[in-house]
């Protein structure tokens, strides 16, 4: 017997639907990474994308444990001497919602050339609307 390996032309993606309100980042995360790479499907193969496109909602409610809203924080470096600029957790909720989820799941994500790829199938929104009601996608229930 030998081992199935797909391709590029035989991968279907669906749609799935998460609202985030409530849910643990981590728990969240992890289960956006796991649709995105396709790990839910018997026909998972590491070297193609056989994962499925995720649109979140309300990504800015969703829930940290502890005192992770002052305590983490996010940095970014312009290049210049004394460029370093940190953005705690809440501040990061208040200016840029999605941002947090998107960084959260792309580390959860492999690390080559199909991580770009795999996040262009993420769609996160701070709030109810989003514009993909056309795709119909499926509501997904995560475990809060």
């Amino acid at each position: 017997m030998k081992t199935y390996s797909a391709k590029p032309t035989e991968v279907n993606q669906k749609w799935y639907l998460i609202d985030a309100k409530g849910i643990n980042l981590g728990r969240l995360s992890t289960r956006i990474a796991e649709l995105l790479m396709g790990k839910h499907k018997p026909t998972y193969s590491p070297n193609v994308i056989t994962g499925d496109v995720v649109v979140v909602i309300n990504g800015a409610k969703i829930k940290v444990t502890g005192n992770k809203l002052t305590d983490k924080f996010y940095y970014r470096h312009s290049g210049y001497p004394g460029g370093l600029t940190e953005t705690s957790l809440k501040e990061m909720l208040e200016k840029h919602p999605n941002r947090v989820i998107e960084h959260s799941v792309a580390g959860m994500l492999p690390k080559n050339k199909l991580k770009a790829e795999m996040l262009k199938n993420l769609k996160v929104y701070a709030t109810e609307e989003h514009k993909h009601e056309a795709q119909k996608p499926e509501l997904i229930k995560v475990e809060a």
